[in-house]
């Protein structure tokens, strides 16, 4: 069973689901979810299957819930993705099981394709082998692993198949097709003919005989359930997706509308750009809107879709002629923004427009009354300091500037004017971060600093020390620490 707590587990999260009256969140140390739009939450790190590794993909269909995990690896001297586990449940996450992240054995075997035997690659490493999407049809989970490639299971994760996607110089392939290709998202020492659309980064179910999957190599459709498949790429098509890296898709379904959108990421063809490609006739024909914007994650509400990406959270109304962008993300009731415009992942239920990324989770209202955008409520976590006002505390410790702002945190015991004032080592005020703010009692604050003095310029690395001034109390003291 789950933990509960008032808080989030992390303020990193890559993944949102929302199924009926529940909210999924992927965060880098687990799993959590809430059914009071955030008032209480559910964590299940450290519970049933699940330890603290991050969630890499989360996918529902009725009843069951399949979460992947990962961890880094330290590999000559270099931090690689590294995959754990495929969770799952049948009961709405209250019990869970647990399969490996599929491997292979050997180095190179065969896989029947119609009359043809196609070389594949046997990946025998976790290493790079990361589940980031997850697909589910009946009685079939699908995976994207990248090097692990895209595989199906039919019995719950015990066994894994291989599916044969095209290889990059084919716009279709069927069983009733004379082949001859290798199987495989690299060459190498082994020998074989390595394919940018056999590394595999997304996928999407219509239904469950109607696949989509994204590649290093376009866009790939199947009608058939995985047999066969066709490609839709940047070089192959004239009204084209804007780049053939497909790091997201997602399907919206309004009146009698469908339109199938893809975050699309420059590849390695010099003429893709980064930006959303979306098409309305089953992927026959792409338009592409948001370039140079690095999309992440799809949501939509009726006719309205919402874009999560390293700009911020999108609205379009009109499917893609016009944007708005959300701006900065502020709650004016307990002071809290986000620092970082970056949106990984964004989910609606009803008029409630989640959004998550590097700086926690939030949500907005989109409704005529409400204008979107206009209010948000954001939850984060923190160590408490409330029972102790006496405390005070900055994070992350070191931190970096060139990457992130450091917070400082506190609590009071009554109503009070707050300044806080920032020193260098040798006790010489390099910033007045906060001067005679009105703040209440009963709440946990966050004050942000991006590592710049009074005139703007972006301080040394050191040890610099700040002063928390409230009301008639005596002065706090807390260290904060650069390293860039």
């Amino acid at each position: 069973m789950p933990v509960q707590s008032n808080l989030p587990k992390s303020n990193s999260v890559t993944d949102v689901l929302v199924r009926r009256d529940t909210i999924w969140f992927g965060t880098d140390k687990g799993l959590s979810n809430t059914t009071t739009n955030g008032s209480n939450w559910n964590q299940f790190a450290n519970t049933g299957t699940f330890d603290e590794k991050s969630i890499t993909a989360v996918a529902m269909n009725d009843e069951i819930l399949w979460a992947a995990t990962a961890y880094s690896t330290k590999q000559d001297g270099e931090s690689l993705p590294t995959g754990d586990k495929l969770h799952y449940s049948t009961d709405r996450g209250q019990t869970w099981n647990a399969v490996p992240q599929p491997v292979d054995a050997g180095t190179v075997d065969t896989l029947q394709y119609g009359a043809n035997k196609i070389a594949a690659l046997a990946v025998t490493t976790t290493v790079n082998n990361v589940a980031y999407d997850i697909a589910l049809t009946r009685n079939t989970v699908w995976i994207t692993s990248f090097a692990g490639m895209l595989r199906k299971s039919t019995n719950r994760g015990q066994t894994w198949q291989r599916v044969v996607l095209p290889p990059d110089n084919r716009n279709s392939i069927k069983p009733s097709d004379t082949l001859d290709f290798d199987l495989a998202p690299t060459g190498g020492r082994l020998g074989l003919r390595g394919n940018l659309n056999h590394r595999v980064f997304s996928v999407y179910a219509s239904n469950d005989s109607m696949l989509w999957v994204g590649t290093a190599g376009g866009i790939n459709k199947s009608s058939d359930g995985g047999v066969s498949w066709q490609n839709f790429s940047h070089q192959n098509q004239v009204n084209a997706i804007s780049g053939n890296f497909v790091v997201a898709l997602s399907e919206q379904r309004w009146a009698a509308r469908r339109i199938l959108w893809a975050a699309t990421v420059n590849a390695e063809s010099g003429d893709e750009v980064r930006g959303v490609s979306f098409s309305e006739d089953g992927g026959q024909n792409w338009k592409t809107t948001l370039l140079g914007e690095f999309a992440h994650n799809f949501a939509f509400k009726d006719s309205i879709v919402y874009v999560a990406s390293d700009g911020g959270l999108f609205r379009s109304s009109d499917f893609g002629s016009s944007w708005l962008r959300a701006g900065t993300i502020y709650d004016a009731t307990n002071f809290q923004r986000f620092a970082s415009a970056a949106a990984y992942a964004t989910g609606t239920k009803g008029d409630t427009i989640w959004v998550a990324g590097p700086e926690g989770i939030a949500f907005t209202i989109d409704r005529p009354t409400i204008p979107f955008g206009s209010s948000w409520s954001i939850f984060r976590t923190y160590e408490p300091v409330q029972a102790n006002s006496a405390k005070t505390y900055s994070f992350p410790l070191p931190f970096s500037p060139d990457d992130e702002v450091v917070r400082i945190h506190y609590s009071l015991t009554a109503s009070s004017s707050v300044t806080i004032r920032i020193f260098d080592f040798a006790m010489q005020p390099v910033k007045t971060l906060l001067q005679n703010a009105p703040r209440l009692p009963g709440r946990e604050y966050d004050e942000i600093w991006d590592g710049k003095d009074d005139f703007g310029r972006r301080v040394s690395n050191g040890v610099f020390f700040y002063r928390l001034e409230a009301g008639v109390s005596e002065a706090q003291w807390g260290k904060i620490f650069i390293l860039q």
